[in-house]
């Protein structure tokens, strides 16, 4: 079964170091949340009229898509292992949920507050994802 290991930003090392000794058939993925670009695209639409192109939106798009295929790259070379890579744009715990929906482990770092334990150490979307994954969580303290 396919080792999740969710990328993210800030604390991908973490992720990827854990899952290592996790498995053998890994997914990387990374999630780029939606609501940016398309704030882009709706405030462009609503100030300066539908001028597909000059839309800032289209490039704050592509600018998400390259980081991410950067991010995962740097992923890949840091696991070294085979594995395989998926970049999505949505709702990004409902689309970890989703990815992870026939894993045998999701590999899922805290992000929030990590200076004490607790409910505070994780970020609003990492805690909707540890309460509704559909399987195990290893849940990852960064380094």
């Amino acid at each position: 079964m396919t080792v999740v290991v969710w990328i993210t930003d800030d604390t991908w090392q973490s992720s990827v170091d854990a899952a290592r000794e996790h498995g053998s058939d890994f997914l990387l993925l990374y999630v780029g949340d939606h609501d940016i670009p398309g704030a882009a695209h709706g405030a462009f639409a609503g100030l300066f009229g539908r001028h597909p192109s000059r839309d800032p939106g289209s490039r704050l798009d592509d600018l998400a898509a390259g980081h991410a295929s950067r991010l995962l790259e740097a992923a890949a070379a840091r696991l070294g292992l085979p594995c395989t890579t998926s970049a999505r744009v949505g709702r990004v715990e409902h689309e970890v949920v989703a990815a992870a929906q026939d894993a045998s482990l999701l590999v899922v770092c805290r992000d929030g507050d990590v200076s004490h334990v607790g409910p505070r150490s994780l970020g609003p979307a990492t805690r909707f994802v540890v309460d509704h994954a559909p399987c195990p969580v290893l849940l990852v303290w960064p380094s």
